[in-house]
């Protein structure tokens, strides 16, 4: 029986980060920036007012605290205005919040600053030269990396990039990982399952969990062990995926099947791995491109969990993150629970934090059955529990990891 680490560095040796393609800002959230994004233009690219007020020379209101004073207001600038504007000594100019300041302006006064009017404004507070003005290039330099290389997008660095003008950006694209569900008693959830039929999960669960890792996912849904057709299919989507993931293809008559339609595809190793559930499962590399390949137990709920301890952590690998695995914390247990002996137990459970001193508690969910996807459900954490333990009781520490936070 193989460790779970051992099997990890199997799988995360196998990482292939996708080429660089260009894409649309507005498609690049979530994903990793593969360029040095230089600024071409300065942000702001021009002095700009902060606030709605009286564009002035600093000068001129010096000495307002003491005693206000008078201008004469001669115009106004709107926010977006191109026509060039001129501010002679002594006056004032109403602008509007992002309007350009007009020559020799050096300050705004804010409204509320002053009595408002429109024709000669009483100025009541003093400002400073560069007060209430956003300067060209304050936030940004031409020549200044807007956003770097491996930096993640985000909502920030979407809006970054449209403010210096980038429209299209370099990235690293989403792993397409492809999802194939085996099984001659499934049935797909628009149709009523037969005597000993059941609905097909895996497709649509595990589709979902590495949608929520950041692939870009094909769904192929059920397929027959069928050697020839299954080799077909398999074929077709190690062309067109990085990572490919099958359900149901290890154990009993379906999986010597599906070892027969795969076994001249590449190098596919089948074996128990020490955790609990989903020890039976299978990884290899096929295809021309040696694309990483899993099999996964036909059991929803083993495979879920051995799709969030091996196959996620590939994916955000290929996706370039840094750290491909989630958070994990110390959490106190709140009920005892049992785990196998000699197996890395990753049991469902419910993250609470303690309100008087900020301490994780953890309860664990339903029992050990791997066949109780409804807990999984109602889980936001993986209690991991070390192969030698089997007894944990309650008030010890434990080691739990994240699961998809709830909003």
């Amino acid at each position: 029986m193989r460790s779970v680490d051992e099997q990890l560095a199997r799988v995360i040796a196998a990482a292939v980060r996708p080429a660089p393609v260009r894409v649309a800002i507005s498609e690049s959230q979530g994903l990793l920036c593969a360029e040095e994004v230089i600024a071409e233009r300065a942000l702001p690219g021009f002095d700009q007012a902060a606030v709605d007020g009286y564009a002035v020379r600093s000068v001129d209101v010096s000495g307002a605290n003491a005693s206000p004073v008078q201008l004469p207001v001669v115009g106004e600038i709107p926010a977006g205005s191109r026509q060039p504007r001129r501010l002679q000594p002594g006056q004032a100019v109403r602008i509007a919040t992002g309007a350009p300041l007009p020559t020799l302006a050096d300050a705004v006064v804010p409204l509320g600053y002053t009595d408002g009017h429109q024709a000669k404004v009483t100025v009541n507070r003093s400002v400073p030269s560069a007060g209430f003005v956003r300067r060209t290039g304050e936030d940004v330099q031409t020549g200044d990396v807007a956003v770097r290389r491996g930096a993640s997008i985000g909502a920030a660095q979407v809006g970054l990039l449209a403010a210096v003008g980038r429209n299209k950006v370099l990235v690293h694209p989403r792993p397409r990982v492809s999802v194939i569900s085996l099984g001659e008693e499934l049935v797909d959830v628009d149709r009523t399952p037969g005597q000993g039929q059941v609905y097909d999960v895996n497709s649509y669960a595990l589709a979902a969990a590495a949608r929520d890792a950041g692939a870009e996912v094909s769904r192929v849904g059920i397929m027959s062990a069928d050697p020839r057709r299954l080799r077909e299919v398999v074929e077709g989507r190690l062309l067109l995926s990085e990572i490919v993931v099958i359900a149901g293809g290890v154990g009993g008559t379906v999986g010597d099947e599906v070892r027969a339609a795969i076994t001249d595809l590449g190098d596919m190793d089948v074996t128990r791995v020490g955790m609990h559930p989903g020890s039976a499962q299978g990884f290899g590399r096929l295809g021309p491109d040696a694309v990483p390949t899993f099999l996964l137990p036909a059991n929803p709920m083993s495979a879920l969990v051995v799709f969030e301890v091996l196959v996620r952590p590939l994916i955000r690998a290929a996706l370039g993150k840094k750290n491909p695995y989630r958070r994990a914390v110390s959490a106190r247990l709140l009920s005892p629970l049992q785990s196998a002996k000699g197996r890395r137990g990753f049991l469902r459970g419910q993250l609470l934090r303690d309100a008087d001193n900020g301490e994780y508690l953890v309860q664990p969910l339903g029992t050990s059955g791997s066949h109780l996807l409804a807990s999984l459900a109602e889980a936001n954490c993986l209690i991991m529990v070390d192969e030698d333990v089997t007894e944990i009781s309650v008030g010890e520490e434990v080691l739990v990891s994240f699961l998809a936070q709830r909003g």
